[in-house]
């Protein structure tokens, strides 16, 4: 290859050149990192920061004790690790909070405790979507402030929501290209805090979620009854927080993990087999109890006989709920998916322990010593009215009080503008391509005459019909896109109730 010697050359290979593209976070998950900035340059004494930093563990392992106690994750527990990065020594974590949001502002909540506690504490704090808190404080940012320059300019300290300005004339700047490295920010708090901007309006937005904190973290949780085999009763008594990954193995089945409880030849080898039920109180994330309630679930066929003598409402409810619990756990230590779970090593643990006769199952009397709470679950309820006054932007009630269900001043905007995006679209009868439609009604013509001419199109609702129920049969009474789209209608599908035979292996609703 002969040597570049002109600049359009050079030129060239530069374009070819395109930088390493920066690792996302994976969806639902959040970071954070806890800087000791003292407000010097002199960063030389890495393990007196080191010690310090130790101290803030400790202190977050009191915060946790005291407000903390019995919570359950959905997915990963708030943790610190020490960590040293470009002769920085720094505490860091990145939780996976799954479908509990809850949880995110938790740990958003125990970060900013953290800095009012020590004052030289700096917390940067982001998740999937980059810096939450801002797009939380949307509407009260200022202009220069756009998400490709935010970067490393948004952070934490003595509690309060503080901001890197860019290098300029203080508010006079409207628009800035200038971004920050990690190192630069943490130059500029410590040597030039002038640039360091602390807005009370985007404060209040931006930590809008957490006014109700700490009192906030116990409504998190919900404690309902279940009726569920002995075993399951003493794995949530040795750990509550096991219920998290049961119920959502049980969330996210399909009809392949739902095929071994559909046939009767899966009874003998099951871990929980359906015998020896006790009725217990159970403790759920509000989001995880709400996610199993929400399911519509067929008795499946190794639970039949069990059901079969239950008539009380209320002992249907707790056991139809502690149904789909023993479903999650079965599926749970069964399924090859979730082998690697550190609860499912632990749970496998306690019992071969109980195998070995090292543990004890509990006895009725000891069950009837634990608490028996049961919450209200009319937050499950939506008042639509409330719901209907909030699309319509009008906000409170008649009686006065002010509603707190759709409190979040972005959510309610961007909610009014979908509907209205929504409602617009259905009311433009121009919309669609207009130009492509005598062309589509010839081809429709041409393709229902050549139907008819064939026989085929007299049968075409008979094969749609057959089409559909196969479809529906083939979800194996778990969520799926018939299900939905025949719920969506109003259309309450029947049961399989065709199929004779008990122990094949087809998946299907049950026959009850």
């Amino acid at each position: 290859m002969p040597p570049l010697s002109t600049e359009e050359d050079i030129a060239w290979l530069k374009s070819t050149f395109h930088p390493i593209p920066k690792v996302s976070l994976p969806d639902d998950t959040i970071e954070y990192a806890i800087y000791l900035l003292s407000g010097t340059a002199d960063d030389s004494n890495d393990s007196e920061t080191r010690l310090k930093l130790r101290d803030v563990q400790k202190y977050v392992a009191e915060l946790q004790k005291q407000w903390l106690k019995g919570y359950i994750w959905q997915r990963q527990a708030f943790s610190l690790e020490l960590r040293k990065d470009d002769g920085v020594s720094y505490l860091r974590g990145c939780v996976e909070y799954g479908d509990s949001i809850e949880d995110e502002w938790v740990i958003v909540w125990l970060l900013r405790e953290i800095t009012r506690k020590f004052s030289d504490a700096w917390v940067k704090v982001t998740d999937n979507d980059g810096e939450f808190l801002l797009i939380e404080a949307s509407g009260t940012l200022p202009s220069w402030l756009e998400p490709d320059v935010a970067e490393n300019r948004v952070w934490i300290n003595d509690g309060q929501l503080k901001i890197i300005r860019p290098e300029g004339k203080g508010r006079s700047v409207n628009k800035t290209g200038e971004k920050l490295s990690m190192a630069d920010a943490r130059r500029i708090i410590l040597t030039d805090r002038k640039r360091l901007m602390h807005s009370i309006s985007i404060e209040e937005e931006a930590f809008f979620r957490l006014r109700n904190y700490p009192g906030q973290i116990r409504h998190n949780m919900h404690h309902a009854l279940v009726t569920i085999p002995r075993k399951i009763a003493f794995l949530l008594q040795q750990k509550t927080a096991y219920i998290s990954p049961a119920i959502e193995a049980f969330y996210l089945r399909d009809p392949i993990s739902m095929k071994a409880l559909n046939s009767s030849k899966h009874l003998d080898k099951m871990v929980f087999p359906p015998k020896d039920f006790v009725t217990v109180s159970a403790k759920f994330p509000k989001v995880a109890y709400a996610q199993m309630k929400s399911q519509e679930f067929p008795v499946p066929r190794v639970f039949e006989q069990s059901s079969s003598s239950l008539s009380d409402v209320d002992a249907n409810s707790s056991y139809m709920s502690g149904l789909k619990l023993v479903c999650g756990f079965e599926m749970l230590l069964t399924d090859k998916q979730y082998q690697d779970l550190p609860a499912v090593r632990e749970m496998k643990m306690l019992l071969e322990d109980l195998d070995s006769e090292n543990e004890k199952l509990p006895t009725d009397a000891e069950i009837a010593t634990w608490e028996r709470v049961q919450d209200d679950e009319k937050w499950l309820d939506i008042d639509f009215n409330d719901l209907q006054k909030e699309l319509n932007g009008r906000t409170g009630s008649s009686s006065g009080v002010k509603s707190q269900d759709f409190a979040d001043k972005t959510a309610q905007e961007n909610l009014r503008k979908i509907v209205k995006q929504f409602e617009d679209f259905l009311n433009d009868d121009q919309a669609g391509p207009d130009e492509d439609n005598d062309d589509l009604e010839t081809l429709m013509q041409t393709m229902e005459k050549e139907l008819k001419e064939k026989g085929a199109y007299n049968d075409i609702d008979a094969n749609l019909v057959q089409n559909l129920l196969e479809s529906f049969k083939a979800q194996g009474g778990a969520a799926g896109p018939m299900g939905n789209l025949m719920g969506l209608m109003g259309v309450n599908m029947p049961r399989d109730g065709g199929d004779s035979s008990d122990d094949d292996n087809t998946p299907g609703p049950s026959k009850r």
